[in-house]
């Protein structure tokens, strides 16, 4: 039940590009390069995203992708 709650709040945080955890601009991150077509962005709160330029959306990363 908690999570049908927190997902949606999430998901549209995403897609305005904030962050899930602190809502700061993930364009003011730390971006790094990462596989091709990808940037690591990392907030300053610590968390990780995976910004797609094809499809300009942030995503969380995978543990793999850390």
């Amino acid at each position: 039940m908690f999570k049908n709650i927190i997902s949606p709040v999430q998901a549209w945080l995403l897609a305005t590009g904030k962050c899930v955890g602190c809502g700061m601009p993930l364009a003011k991150g730390k971006h790094t390069e990462g596989k091709a077509g990808q940037e690591k962005v990392i907030c300053k709160c610590g968390r990780i995203f995976i910004y797609e330029k094809k499809d300009k959306k942030y995503r969380r990363a995978l543990f793999e992708e850390v």
